[in-house]
């Protein structure tokens, strides 16, 4: 069979889909930064805003969620965001007129919104910096569980078996 045949439809077929995966990230950028703040104009249309140790301030709309590791999200008038907004250790707050598609959720923060911010799916709150350390520790006790159950399986299956008195 000559394969030379399927050459230029796969050859078109994946030039499409790199022209259209390409214009699709140039219309709704995704931001992700470490330590530097992130604040989306009125004007912009961004895609997924991700932050570790900063926070988001959003003035227009985000395609995407918004998520925050250790920072703060601010959704101010008339802003939209098409995802979910989630913060770890740290605040949401809702101003007038904000419109949220999918869930708010904080954890070790507290979320403030205005009356007529709507949120179209769900509203979790895991409120109050006590989660913060048990969300931090719990992998790293998960991992220490799993590593002393190895050690004693070794150490069970080392043990030198004795006879048993005849």
């Amino acid at each position: 069979m000559d394969l030379r045949l399927f050459r230029t439809p796969a050859l078109a077929t994946l030039s499409v889909l790199i022209l259209g995966m390409t214009a699709a990230a140039l219309s709704d950028p995704d931001y992700t930064q470490v330590g530097h703040d992130i604040s989306v104009g009125r004007d912009q249309n961004v895609g997924d805003v991700t932050c570790f140790g900063c926070s988001i301030r959003i003035r227009g709309q985000v395609a995407g969620d918004a998520t925050t590791f250790g920072g703060s999200i601010v959704v101010e008038d008339q802003a939209q965001v098409a995802g979910d907004v989630t913060a770890f250790a740290g605040n949401v707050r809702l101003d007038e007129g904000v419109k949220i598609a999918g869930d708010a959720t904080v954890f070790g923060g507290e979320i403030r919104r205005a009356p007529d911010a709507q949120i179209a799916g769900d509203v979790t709150s895991f409120g109050g910096r006590a989660w913060i350390p048990l969300i931090l520790l719990a992998p790293f006790l998960f991992l220490g569980l799993l590593v002393g159950g190895v050690l004693w399986l070794v150490q069970r299956g080392r043990r030198p078996e004795v006879p048993a008195p005849a």
